[in-house]
């Protein structure tokens, strides 16, 4: 069952067409990565999945609410109501490249403040929750720490805690390894692992086709605003079809 279905989104900033006619599902359980070089869509598709961006044209889907739909007799983009899109909200989680933590606020502050203000949680309850949380990336023992004192991986897990926190249904990270050396993106490589075996939904853009090709179980290639090429990343990354994404993915080695 597709928990996101994206069809024909376009999107334009000013005269520069970024998003050009891309359709996929994202099916409940499944990891998908987006790959392709800078400049290509990635983030843009991102941003309008997660009401960061207004798109131009297309619909999309989520958990069977319709966030939005083109209607062909007006020839414009028709927006759901405030209060569907704010629950669509609520079953997204976003962790962004650059952790975007509160540094004034510590990790259980960080953590807590959605689930109690936003959710209505009760404090004792929202705090058992970030405690499991914090458990699971690993990250016992840093309730108090400020984001200042945590390296960039402890950072991006408490970012993953954060989103998790309020429960969503599906999780995207946007470049989750870009701002992290390589041991520390096997820490995020680690945790995201984790959470595939909880069957938590997942899609991933990254330029880390080795991390595409070990955390994801479908990835989708995209340039110049389409999607190129889909499948498995047995198939894309030893059986690719077709010459664009050859030569995109040529130029990585493991």
């Amino acid at each position: 069952m597709a928990i996101l279905e994206v069809r024909n989104i376009v999107k334009n900033f000013d005269k520069l067409k970024v998003l050009k006619d891309i359709s996929f599902d994202v099916e409940q359980g499944q990891v998908v990565a987006i790959i392709g070089p800078s400049g290509s869509g990635k983030s843009t598709l991102l941003r309008c999945i997660n009401q960061l961006e207004k798109a131009d044209g297309g619909e999309i889907t989520v958990d069977g609410t319709r966030m939005f739909y083109t209607d062909k007799e007006k020839g414009r983009v028709v927006y759901a109501s405030k209060k569907e899109l704010r629950e669509i909200r609520l079953k997204i989680g976003l962790v962004f490249q650059n952790f975007n933590l509160f540094p004034h606020q510590n990790v259980m502050t960080n953590i807590t403040g959605a689930p109690i203000h936003v959710l209505k949680m009760p404090k004792d309850e929202a705090r058992k929750k970030a405690d499991e949380l914090l458990a699971k990336m690993g990250l016992t023992g840093k309730e108090k720490a400020y984001p200042c004192e945590l390296s960039g991986g402890q950072q991006q897990r408490v970012s993953i805690a954060r989103a998790l926190a309020l429960n969503p249904k599906i999780l995207f990270f946007d470049e989750p390894t870009s701002a992290l050396d390589p041991e520390l993106t096997g820490e995020i490589l680690k945790v995201i692992k984790e959470l595939a075996k909880e069957k938590m939904t997942m899609v991933i853009v990254t330029h880390e086709m080795a991390f595409a090709r070990d955390v994801a179980n479908h990835v989708i290639f995209m340039d110049d605003g389409y999607i190129v090429e889909e499948g498995s990343p047995q198939e894309l990354f030893g059986n690719t079809r077709n010459e664009r994404t050859k030569q995109f993915l040529a130029r990585f080695k493991d």
